[in-house]
């Protein structure tokens, strides 16, 4: 009777989430006042990684053809995701109004905590003190940002990859213990007792 019990509170226990879940599903469409609170307005906007990377290969390559910076920054902006395009609006905005660049670009940075608009305004602000060109740093930094992504990527799929192992592992051995192992041994076992080798 233990056994029983004990093989209908594991059933239950893998149905039960899935059927919650339906339940909240369900409810949610016919009732207003689930329909109204989405949980895709309750999650913070994610930066666009590789859009980064590509703004940032944009900016290298409007600075190569010799645009100034502040024009090479105000003609990214326009299409660079956020908090990127900000940065490079103020810095822009500052720069034609005649800012020091080592000043402008910390005032467009302050606050934000993204680590590629702060990479590029550390680069900005060195250029501009030395003096050296600022279009291959900017295009180091969108390579380096792709190689961190692909890296990223790779570590979740040999994550995943280990997950699912588990799982499997879970749902195969007993099956392959019941249909492969336990019939040779009970065969084995049926040979032996009944040919008296015991």
């Amino acid at each position: 009777m233990t056994a029983a019990a004990a093989v209908l509170v594991a059933v239950a226990l893998v149905i039960l989430p899935g059927r919650v879940g339906a339940v909240r599903r369900l409810r949610r469409l016919h009732d207003p006042a689930y329909r109204d609170s989405s949980p895709l307005q309750a999650l913070p906007a994610r930066t666009d990684a590789l859009g980064v990377a590509s703004a940032l290969d944009l900016l290298a390559a409007c600075l190569r053809a010799g645009l100034p910076t502040a024009r090479a920054a105000a003609a990214v902006a326009a299409e660079a995701p956020e908090p990127l395009a900000s940065a490079l609006s103020r810095a822009s905005d500052l720069l034609m109004l005649g800012a020091d660049p080592a000043s402008a670009w910390a005032q467009a940075t302050a606050g934000v905590a993204d680590d590629s608009v702060t990479a590029l305004a550390r680069m900005a602000r060195r250029s501009a003190r030395s003096g050296t060109g600022l279009a291959t740093a900017v295009a180091e930094l969108a390579e380096r940002r792709r190689g961190e992504l692909e890296d990223a990527a790779a570590a979740r799929a040999e994550r995943a990859g280990v997950l699912i192992g588990g799982p499997l592992g879970l749902c195969f051995l007993p099956a392959f213990l019941c249909l492969g192992i336990v019939p040779v041994v009970l065969g084995l076992a049926g040979r032996v007792l009944d040919g008296g080798l015991l």
